[in-house]
């Protein structure tokens, strides 16, 4: 079969359904969630996630597909190599622009090359790579990062001369739990303890939660659950990743995809997360609050989504990045990947060996991290 390689710089350009048929079950991967990116203005022009999408084409089928960006800073990517362009610029050399294969705003494991499965992951595999280092060269950029990939494409990188980075989050994974008491239950007993207690005052303070899909909350509601999460953005002295219109559209779109836990103080919202959902993990991304209470952010973020995956039947959940806080609230350290080709041979030998010491270091602090997790020796993690 003749394959041939192609490039978008908009998803509009491509068949959904055939888009989809590659994306699987990942709610980022979806043609509708890359197309609110775009259409909202989240990407693209004025913005600094370029979309240079790259496809494999055989026998007038899609086959494969790279979520690919020029980037010009390394914002929204959450593996962080501020460093590499510090040591750029102090050679007198630019690191920007970059090439990324991500899904923006988004640090979550998952397909990056998208390949169907019934093909040959090696050959369109391979034909996307090419087509990336091509149009790496054709764009003077200074590197390729592929981010979050899964297990298999970080080998398959690897073999290819990609240097590999290691990082971790918090996961939780769901042990058949029949309640949130059935997973206290694993825990030692002070952690239990404090678990209980840290839930007992947001009971005890009236406020109460409800888990909606998207396109239950009203457009009011929407309003305050966006408020709430722009508030946290700009605590932090910076704009939110994503728009009121990005979120209106895959409200549309995807709604069975995009879970709201909505906290509730005398019926007025007071506190929101914004979460993702696949068939077997639920994504928290987002959250804000206007108000003050005890525990408030552990709640929303953390208990009331083991709670509604406990109840959906969902095996993980991922609360996003950073956070050695979450150890102590049943959420273990998890070994997350990054992939990168660096153009100019002495910056990548010396990004190499960066990678070799910070590795150590990075299973060294997840090997202190496990060891102070709440659950009880006899049962393991």
């Amino acid at each position: 079969m003749k394959l041939t390689h192609h490039r978008h710089s908009e998803i509009s350009s491509l068949d959904a359904a055939a888009w989809n048929a590659l994306a699987g079950d990942s709610p980022f991967l979806r043609h509708e969630f890359l197309a609110a990116l775009e259409r909202s203005g989240c990407v693209g022009v004025d913005t600094s996630w370029q979309p240079n999408y790259l496809t494999v084409i055989g026998d007038g089928e899609l086959l494969g597909a790279l979520p690919l960006y020029l980037k010009h800073d390394s914002q929204g990517e959450f593996i962080f190599d501020w460093s590499w362009a510090d040591a750029y610029a102090q050679a007198g050399l630019s690191y920007y622009p970059k090439l990324v294969c991500a899904v923006p705003f988004t640090p979550a494991t998952g397909q990056r090359f998208m390949v169907r499965i019934q093909t040959d992951f090696s050959s369109i595999a391979t034909k996307l790579l090419n087509a990336a280092r091509e149009l790496g060269n054709e764009l003077g950029v200074s590197s390729l990062h592929v981010l979050f990939p899964t297990k298999s494409e970080r080998n398959y990188l690897e073999a290819r001369g990609l240097l590999t980075r290691k990082s971790y989050q918090f996961h939780w994974n769901n042990y058949d739990y029949r309640s949130f008491d059935d997973f206290l239950g694993r825990f030692n007993s002070s952690k239990r303890k404090k678990v209980r207690r840290e839930r007992r005052r947001i009971s005890e303070a009236g406020i109460l939660f409800e888990h909606l899909n998207a396109n239950e909350l009203s457009a009011e509601e929407w309003e305050t659950v966006f408020n709430f999460y722009s508030h946290t953005f700009f605590r932090r002295g910076r704009n939110p990743y994503l728009n009121r219109k990005f979120f209106a559209e895959i409200t549309e779109t995807m709604p069975e995809n995009l879970i709201v836990i909505l906290g509730r103080f005398k019926r007025q919202p007071i506190a929101a997360a914004i979460c993702f959902r696949s068939n077997d993990t639920l994504y928290g991304r987002y959250w804000g609050s206007l108000a003050d209470f005890h525990s408030l952010h552990f709640e929303t973020c953390y208990y009331q989504g083991i709670d509604y995956c406990i109840r959906e039947g969902l095996s993980y959940f991922e609360p996003g990045t950073q956070g050695e806080h979450k150890i102590s609230r049943g959420f273990n350290p998890t070994t997350t990947w990054s992939n990168h080709w660096i153009i100019d041979p002495t910056f990548n030998n010396a990004v190499a060996d960066f990678l070799d010491r910070e590795r150590q270091h990075v299973e060294a602090y997840m090997n202190e991290l496990t060891a102070h997790v709440p659950y009880r020796r006899d049962l393991g993690s």
